[in-house]
């Protein structure tokens, strides 16, 4: 008879053995190979690196004919809770980038920071350096609570907000998994580096015990009128209740989560449901008793069934919520009817509050970088090195500059400018809420491409959008690689989706608020065609919408087949 154990997946047992995520990392820095193990490769998430390789590489040939060897190098990311940002720091990953990696930061979708192309020779050293600024990449990936989103806006003289983002640090701290295999590893003095782990002394993790969690998690913070940072894309999400201009409770949101397997039909996207109402002071403590329950009830055999999504549909959330009180030791309360109504990007020149100003500044798709006459990394560079500013990265892939003296601001619109970055009034609302996932050349997962093709998307829709009198629409399109859904494209107005070489599934019926899933609207359509298919779509919209309705809200009231009636 099989017992639980034989039922567990191979990375159960890797992360049981590990000695608290160390395995052989450790010895595998020493030897002069281009990549890692397949159990350090997976181990090594949890420091907030994966292995990756140039799949633009693999496609070339030696002079003999022969494949080239694959091109190894790792992605780093920096979990940054909230998006905040110094300008020391962020200077300093501006640096690393042209230093150890591939010339270019990237701002993720969860307002981290993503260094690509770092050789394993040079992963010590770099992952060492950001620790310097007093960042870290410890928990930015793993089956760990990952960086803990928050709404980025500096608003001053404001208790929400500084309630909120102080929120998203106290979580971050509490669920930092304790092992000392981060600091053993990458941390210690050259004298005292441990590259033994029969030298391993565990620690005591109270939360994530000897297996840490079945799968990543993710956790989020908003308010009701700005859902800018997805809160119903998490496996927990914290939705703030604002009485005049208090933060007087929190809707505790539960499994949610974008990624899906088309193959696999248990596999799908889910918005996160309300489960409770809890005041500021509950929220640590049930957090951790969420935490808890997925670590010791979630999937351990099937990594496909691992988020905590699934828990909840296998038990319906009425069990899961009894379980969570049984882990928290009360009983909980009903939800409050509060949901989300609102988005707003951040983009552009904003009062602070305090006399300051802020500026909101796109950065297509994240990628920090100087290409043509558009030099994001020489611009930001010029600012931060004059002025100092504190800085926030938003889940759209875009920064904040904070504490602007308004006395500074036609200088600060000089610089950017003068390095071909855009001001909000030139940008069209398509491309201000446009992501996507850096997909090719570094993703190991990506089907086809997404980051290095969506620009060329936005400028053909931008036409098509202008044809139809829709400038002043917002319209958000997210668009990712693979089904993984990082970019999370199954809840915006169009979601465009990897499925094949040159191929994409395309979701209609979201909206920019993230509160709906979309529904698959054609599959298989290929890169050339994917604006010839939605430029019908937006004349339908344009001639059939409601008043204040949006494409997305026109398209989920209208339906698939209504649609597909129409356009044939």
């Amino acid at each position: 008879m099989s017992t639980v154990e034989d039922k567990l997946s191979k990375t159960e047992h890797l992360k049981e053995e590990s000695h608290q995520l160390r395995g052989t990392i450790p010895e595998e820095l020493q030897n002069d190979s281009e990549e890692f193990s397949a159990g350090a490769k997976d181990l090594l998430k949890h420091h907030g690196s994966y292995l990756q390789d140039d799949r633009d590489v693999r496609k070339e040939k030696n002079p003999d004919g022969t494949k080239k060897a694959k091109a190894y190098s790792c992605m780093v990311r920096t979990r940054i809770p909230g998006g905040r940002v110094t300008a020391e720091q962020f200077l300093a990953e501006l640096d690393l980038c042209d230093r150890l990696a591939n010339g270019t930061l990237r701002i993720t979708t969860r307002q981290g920071f993503q260094l690509h192309g770092v050789l394993k020779s040079n992963l010590k050293e770099t992952i060492r350096a950001i620790n310097h600024t007093h960042l870290t990449t410890l928990a930015a990936c793993g089956d760990v609570n990952r960086n803990v989103m928050c709404c980025p806006a500096p608003y001053k003289n404001n208790p929400v907000h500084d309630q909120m983002q102080a929120l998203s640090q106290e979580l971050a701290d509490h669920f930092k998994p304790k092992t000392t295999a981060y600091f053993d590893i990458w941390l210690t003095d050259e004298d005292g580096e441990k590259t033994n782990v029969a030298d391993f002394q565990p620690v005591e993790e109270p939360i994530y015990g000897e297996r840490y969690l079945p799968r990543k998690f993710k956790m989020a913070i908003a308010e009701p009128t700005d859902n800018c940072i997805d809160i119903h894309a998490s496996d927990l999400g914290f939705l703030a209740i604002v009485e005049g201009d208090a933060i007087v409770g929190y809707n505790v949101l539960v499994g949610g989560g974008m990624g899906r397997t088309p193959s696999a039909e248990k596999t799908y996207p889910k918005i996160s449901e309300k489960m409770t109402y809890v005041t500021p002071d509950q929220v640590i403590a049930i957090a951790e008793a969420v935490v808890k329950v997925q670590r010791d009830f979630g999937n351990r055999e099937d990594r496909k069934q691992a988020r905590m999504k699934y828990l909840i549909d296998s038990w319906g959330l009425p069990k899961f919520k009894q379980k969570v009180e049984e882990y928290y030791g009360a009983s909980l309360p009903e939800p409050h009817a509060t949901e989300v109504t609102g988005v707003d990007d951040h983009i552009g020149w904003h009062e602070q509050g305090d006399g300051k100003l802020f500026l909101g500044i796109n950065i297509e798709n994240g990628r920090i970088k100087d290409e043509g006459e558009l030099r994001i990394k020489s611009g930001l560079r010029a600012v931060l090195t004059k002025y100092g500013m504190k800085t926030r990265n938003t889940a759209l892939q875009s920064v904040i500059l904070c504490d602007i003296d308004p006395a500074d601001k036609d200088d600060i619109n000089s610089i950017l400018a003068e390095h071909g970055i855009k001001g909000a009034d030139e940008l069209s609302l398509i491309r201000r809420y446009a992501i996507a996932c850096p997909a090719f050349p570094t993703c190991g997962l990506s089907i086809t491409e997404s980051e290095r093709v969506l620009p060329g998307i936005i400028d053909d829709l931008e036409v098509e959008i202008a044809k139809y009198g829709l400038e002043s629409s917002k319209i958000a399109i997210h668009m990712t690689g693979c089904p993984n859904g990082c970019a999370r494209p199954y809840t915006p107005d169009i979601g465009i989706v990897g499925r094949a070489a040159n191929k994409y599934t395309l979701f209609l019926g979201g909206n920019a608020e993230g509160t709906r899933l979309c529904f698959i609207y054609k599959d298989m359509v290929p890169h050339a065609d994917l604006v010839a298919t939605i430029s019908p779509l937006l004349g339908l919209y344009k001639a059939e919408r409601n008043e204040g309705e949006s494409f997305g809200d026109y398209c989920n009231r209208t339906g698939l087949e209504a649609l597909e009636a129409k356009v044939a």
